[in-house]
């Protein structure tokens, strides 16, 4: 969790630096692009600060009022961090439109470009620290963080060509041209961001890579049960919920029973990281005379 509050709090720094130095050289140079990309990072940095809320709030350990933990204030952060974004987006459209028809004139065109080059290489190594630690960590908040910084180099990096553009062309419309364009870029990112928050938050089962992860730890300790049904998943954060039911002979010992659920809870925990298992017991309701297995020893079906 330290390492997820760090990079956090790099975030933050490194997006309120690229902020003020955008929105300096955009007010001084007068081009709606840079002020937009201005307004994109500063947008970031709130996120930045929500990431680093709901991360500090999601750390916290399960309690009475929270009993499953606090690991879904990572999704709400993130559903926070989409909207931020679309607003941004449309007060970039907002700005931008009325430059189409009266274009202004842009001032020291390479001061834009050199602060959109820092910008770039800033965000290519935060972004990359982030997405590593949200990958070893499974921080949707990290994720979304590192996401943005990422969208951040690309819409940098079209308005460091757009300035380029002007300069050799003379084509003031071409400013609000490229603001619309990132404008349309983060409206695109924050609602694929709000769409998979929302998933989360309607407890969405887990993916069907990680479904098929549990069935085949429990279709390769088959000999050990029954049958198993009413398989149900949900995330939380980066926490996953399983629980299913557990079929076995009735007259099996309870501490057979036992050992059997223990080590399949384990063994599903090992191939999902943060997984918390529940398993209900249900005896077999079949009254067999010559059950094949063997419900007084538990050693399992026969060949």
């Amino acid at each position: 969790m330290n390492r997820k509050i760090k990079a956090a709090r790099l975030s933050i720094i490194s997006n309120s630096c690229l902020t003020l130095l955008k929105l300096a050289v955009g007010i001084f140079m007068g081009s709606i692009s840079v002020i937009s990309e201005a307004l994109h990072s500063g947008i970031d940095l709130v996120a930045s600060v929500v990431d680093y809320l709901s991360v500090k709030q999601s750390s916290k350990p399960a309690d009475p009022e929270h009993p499953y933990g606090h690991g879904k204030y990572e999704n709400v952060g993130g559903i926070v961090e989409a909207v931020l974004i679309i607003a941004a987006a449309l007060a970039i459209i907002a700005e931008a439109v009325p430059r189409f028809f009266k274009p202004a004139e842009i001032q020291s065109l390479g001061a834009g470009a050199a602060v959109m080059a820092v910008s770039v290489v800033v965000n290519i190594l935060v972004s990359g620290k982030l997405m590593r630690v949200a990958r070893e960590t499974d921080s949707p908040a990290l994720e979304g963080d590192a996401l943005h910084l990422r969208a951040d180099v690309y819409t940098s990096l079209g308005i460091f060509a757009g300035l380029a553009a002007i300069k050799f062309t003379g084509l003031m419309i071409l400013d609000p041209i490229i603001a619309t364009g990132v404008a349309l870029y983060i409206l695109k990112a924050g609602t694929d961001l709000i769409r998979k928050s929302f998933r989360v938050i309607v407890d969405e089962r887990l993916s069907e890579e990680e479904i098929d992860a549990i069935n085949e730890v429990l279709r390769e300790n088959s000999l050990k049960y029954l049958d198993y049904h009413e398989l149900r998943t949900r995330k939380a954060g980066s926490q996953r919920f399983i629980d299913l039911h557990l079929v076995f002979p009735r007259d099996l010992p309870i501490r057979k029973i036992h050992d059997t659920c223990g080590d399949l809870e384990q063994k599903i925990k090992t191939r999902l990281h943060r997984a918390d298992v529940v398993i209900k017991v249900e005896p077999c309701r079949e009254e067999c005379r010559d059950c094949s297995f063997n419900c007084v020893q538990g050693e399992g079906r026969p060949e």
